[in-house]
């Protein structure tokens, strides 16, 4: 069945473009990414899985899996592209310690422990340290789109992370240097020019890149804006990309480094935010074919006839490479949990051992059946890691509060007690401070009560949702309970709490929509506040301002809609529906209007508001 449909695509290749490896590769795409998505599985997986099924290893839809890498790489240039748009230089030089200190001590001890797992394994001492120091190379597009994906990029953790993987990409350049030393002599001597420009060209490189970026690229792109076409401008961002790649490349250096660098230097350009989405979608596509590509790759075979040592080249780099991340990480202060998560994430081969292992086939120091092997364990490795990832969930520490400095709450009383103090529970407690309440203020994030102490304010430890807690902190003495915490259950559990324990107290609480401010009311809360609401409306207020309404007119609007929202918010408590009061929204009362066939003006909103804002009865 394969060898038909190759078959067909060589025919259709004949008339023209052959459209069956696309259209089979954005289809897996679309199936397998989803479905691992909602097993809780991730993408990357999806990815690898498809990839697997695809090539010659599976049904043998594409037989050229490393012409699609080839191609694909290029998601990993970009990725690093927009990574480096998001790094100003002044952060860059931030992170330099971790990038220079972390990242050099990680490489080097990694490097040598793996290479002396080479020589155990059975290998020449040059060829186990071509094999180690390939597998150092962790695989950036893999640990960047997990991060990516659970919102880690910009966490401590995450930019040593970035810092590590920086240096990884930064060492293929030295390593590659390396590999040409170590390569068996041809005889032959080479000239001082040749040094002069191997040496030469990745400064001049470098040169050249920091001068078009800092002179060049902003009055470019300028001059492209003025145009106004769209097209141009995703174009003038490809060819940036792109250029700073193929500059590298041609100098020695590694392409994913050039368009890093060309993301650093335009990081404070005007257009930067342009520049990423104009290189985004093409990033998302090709950075997805890179991971069809390694699975596609993935030689069944190879691993068939070598499995014994590939399987313990697997076990064996993994473990020790996880290993010594861990204890480096522990080492330079890094909690357990920080630490075993790094080993996990950090722990496989990268894209970049597959240009360093066939560097070193070209230069005789390794013949083609060890680069297969090597090959095939390291995207093994890379397989396993979104495995390792998901089992990392049952043996993560479970985090724990440190309470130094922070005093529980025992036997506290005044007027007002306030519960949870984040951002709205802090602008809730000026007014009563400014009149001279007393007010109790409780909360369970420890951090948050040692940084509010830093600003002047009295915050104590207590869980809400625990009577005895409540007792402890005066809830029983108190005039008023104000619940200002962030979760919904929470905050509900705390309304019934005090209803059922202390009635006579009164209670005000923050509500998160509509839904939970009804939820809170039928919870005996006797005031109840959707959290965004008046905020929102002191925006459309303003806005409708600067469009040209009066104070008087955008007063009258204001009141208008709150007005219809006490109505609609009435009604649904007596009907119990959430659709109850629809009528009520002025989107479908101007809608009603027009279509009985009167047309209400943009500057007469404001009267049709008001005329429907008197008490109605639901039809």
């Amino acid at each position: 069945m394969a060898g038909e449909v190759v078959g067909h695509a060589a025919e259709a290749a004949g008339h023209g473009v052959d459209l069956v490896p696309i259209v089979v590769l954005l289809g897996a795409a679309v199936i397998a990414v989803p479905l691992f998505k909602r097993l809780g599985l991730g993408s990357v997986l999806g990815y690898l899985a498809a990839g697997l099924l695809l090539g010659p290893s599976g049904i043998g839809l594409i037989n050229d899996p490393e012409s699609v890498l080839t191609t694909a790489e290029l998601g990993v240039v970009m990725f690093l592209f927009i990574i480096g748009l998001e790094m100003e230089p002044s952060k860059l030089w931030a992170l330099r310690k971790q990038i220079f200190g972390l990242g050099v001590i990680q490489v080097a001890t990694c490097g040598a422990l793996l290479t002396g797992v080479g020589i155990l394994l059975g290998f020449a001492p040059v060829v186990a340290f071509i094999f180690g120091m390939g597998f150092v190379l962790t695989s950036t597009a893999i640990v960047m789109q997990i991060l990516g994906e659970r919102g880690e990029l910009s966490t401590d953790s995450g930019q040593q992370m970035v810092s590590i993987l920086l240096l990884e990409d930064l060492a293929i350049v030295p390593l590659l240097a390396v590999v040409a030393l170590l390569a068996p002599s041809s005889g032959g001597e080479v000239d001082l020019t040749t040094r002069l420009l191997s040496i030469g060209a990745p400064i001049g490189a470098v040169l050249l890149l920091i001068f078009v970026g800092r002179r060049i690229m902003n009055p470019f792109f300028a001059l492209l804006a003025s145009t106004k076409l769209r097209e141009v401008m995703t174009a003038a961002a490809l060819l940036v990309v792109l250029g700073a790649a193929l500059l590298f490349q041609a100098s020695g250096l590694s392409m994913a480094m050039g368009a890093f660098m060309a993301g650093v230097l335009l990081s404070t350009s005007t257009f930067r935010h342009q520049l990423e989405a104009d290189v985004e979608p093409f990033r998302g596509i090709l950075l997805g074919l890179f991971f069809l590509a390694v699975g596609m790759s993935l030689d069944l075979t190879i691993v068939a006839s070598s499995w014994q040592i590939i399987a313990m080249s697997v076990v064996a780099y993994m473990l020790v490479k996880g290993s010594a991340i861990y204890v480096i990480a522990r080492l330079l202060k890094s909690s357990h949990g920080v630490a075993l998560e790094r080993a996990v994430l950090m722990g496989q081969g990268g894209e970049f051992a597959f240009v360093l292992y066939t560097t070193a086939v070209a230069a005789g120091i390794i013949d083609g059946p060890t680069n297969a092997i090597f090959t095939a364990t390291v995207i093994v490795s890379m397989v396993l890691t979104p495995f390792l990832v998901i089992g990392l969930r049952f043996v993560m520490p479970k985090q724990t509060q440190s309470f130094e400095g922070v005093e529980k709450a025992e036997d506290l009383h005044a007027s007002v007690l306030l519960i949870g103090f984040g951002r709205f529970g802090q602008i809730a407690s000026q007014p009563l401070l400014a009149m001279r309440h007393t007010v109790s203020i409780i909360d369970n994030d420890t951090e948050m009560i040692r940084a509010a102490a830093q600003i002047g304010f009295k915050v104590y430890y207590g869980d809400g949702t625990r009577l005895d807690i409540l007792r402890a902190a005066g809830a029983g003495t108190a005039d008023l309970i104000l619940i200002c915490t962030d979760k919904k259950a929470e905050t509900t559990r705390i309304a019934e709490l005090v209803r059922d324990e202390f009635p006579l107290v009164k209670v005000m609480a923050r509500a998160f929509d509509r839904g939970h401010a009804i939820e809170l009311v039928r919870a005996g809360v006797d005031y109840q506040l959707r959290e965004m609401f008046e905020s929102a409306l002191t925006f459309g207020q303003q806005v409708i301002r600067t469009l040209g309404a009066t104070d008087e007119e955008a007063e009258a609007v204001i009141e208008g809609v709150r007005d219809r929202d006490t109505q609609r918010f009435d009604l649904q408590m007596v009907g119990g529906e959430q659709m109850a009061g629809r009528h009520l929204l002025i989107s479908n009362a101007v809608e009603q209007a027009r279509e009985g066939g009167v047309e209400v003006p943009a500057d007469k909103v404001e009267d049709e508001v008001s005329k429907t804002t008197r008490p109605t009865q639901p039809a």
